[in-house]
């Protein structure tokens, strides 16, 4: 009755991975080891059914060579998905030798009567140990970095796996009931080694969406080209720095900047120059910045930076004195020296303004005031009623 038990409960949990491994198998883009390992289980169900059917009604003999050829076809293609997930190429054409040398073996077991059952049962258990021994021992020294904890539980469950096919037939013909507990023990190792590869396929789903997740984040955050923060996620910046200068006395300021003689560069050198250029702007607000202000792009040549936890007013003019230095001088790409400049509007919170668009257009209407008199130089901004603010330029 129990071994009638391990049987149905055994072979209907295979069918279930089975039809998961399929499934998983079909999914764009799914390692294709799934696919292997799917074959192999439905190889490991049928050879149980066929134990199950034949059980004590079939000659011996015909059991074992059936049963050995549908469990070493499970251990082949186990084999050869583990080769596969792990990209271990070289080692998939010994697996098949070896399998095509016990098949001949089995071929000949079959054409000769009289070759004798532990010839048989010898060369299966070889056979099946040695490529559970070899999967053991390639899921320990390959570990792909998205594997997880997964590949220590299948070198495992392989490992034993391996113990138990060496083990099996002379504990039998010692402890003939150890038939039907190896049966059991055998079962539960192998559940344990595909709910585990099973494990790693979905492990790898899940990497894959997290990484789709944080490339969608870095596509909705940052600007492709420089790398700086996007105009989308600059509003949200903006209230974290506002957090923190609601402190006393602390001050915020946008710095709107608008490169001088870039379409000149653009339309001359071509638009990968003109690229470069950008890149190279945007490493140098990166070093002309502090960790808690804000750099990003905010359209064709445009940038602002916002600096943040301000004491005093006059810490406005270092900061844009030393970006107006970095952004003036010439970039050299190729060989070649492209000279540049900027004109910038600044804008401070909260005496001009209390959200970050009032801000940029403060800041932007300070730098037009900039470009429309003499260029490569900054502003504060001033209300209208207000005298004019002191500007440098260069």
């Amino acid at each position: 009755m129990f071994f009638q038990i391990v049987h149905i409960s055994g072979t209907t949990i295979y069918f279930v991975f089975v039809i998961l491994l399929c499934w998983i198998s079909r999914v764009p883009r799914t390692d294709p080891g799934a696919g292997w390992w799917a074959c192999a289980i439905l190889a490991a169900a049928m050879s149980r059914m066929l134990l199950f059917a034949l059980d004590g009604t079939g000659d011996p003999r015909t059991v074992l060579l059936a049963y050995g050829a549908l469990s070493s076809l499970e251990k082949t293609l186990l084999a050869i998905g583990i080769i596969r997930f792990l990209d271990l190429r070289a080692g998939e054409r010994p697996v098949r030798r070896a399998a095509g040398l016990l098949g001949g073996w089995l071929g000949l077991a079959w054409l000769v009567p009289d070759l004798p059952a532990w010839a048989i049962s010898t060369a299966l258990a070889a056979f099946n140990a040695g490529l559970l021994a070899f999967v053991a021992i390639a899921c320990l020294r390959r570990r792909p970095p998205d594997a997880g904890s997964w590949l220590p539980a299948t070198a495992l469950a392989s490992g034993l796996l391996a113990l138990h096919w060496a083990t099996a037939f002379p504990l039998i013909t010692v402890f003939p009931r150890w038939r039907v507990i190896g049966l059991a023990l055998g079962t539960v190792l192998v559940l344990i080694l595909y709910l585990s590869l099973l494990a790693g396929v979905l492990r790898q789903f899940q990497k894959r969406l997290t990484d789709a997740e944080s490339q969608a984040l870095e596509l909705a955050y940052l600007d492709p080209l420089t790398g700086l923060n996007n105009k989308n996620y600059l509003g949200k910046l903006f209230e974290q720095a506002l957090a923190l200068a609601t402190r006393p006395h602390h001050l915020v300021a946008v710095c709107y900047i608008d490169l001088d003689n870039f379409k000149p560069i653009n339309d001359s050198a071509g638009h990968k120059t003109g690229d470069r250029v950008l890149q190279e702007v945007a490493r140098r607000l990166k070093e002309c910045t502090r960790s808690t202000d804000i750099s990003a792009r905010i359209g064709g040549d445009e940038f602002i930076v916002v600096a943040t936890q301000l004491e005093q007013a006059v810490q406005v003019d270092r900061i844009a004195a030393k970006l107006l230095d970095r952004l003036c001088a010439d970039i050299r790409i190729d060989g070649a020296a492209y000279p540049l400049g900027a004109s910038i509007g600044i804008s401070l919170y909260p005496r001009d303004g209390d959200t970050l668009s009032s801000l940029i257009d403060a800041a932007d209407e300070a730098m037009y005031r900039v470009k429309s008199t003499r260029k490569n130089g900054y502003a504060l901004y001033s209300r209208p009623d207000a005298p004019p603010a002191a500007a440098d330029a260069r």
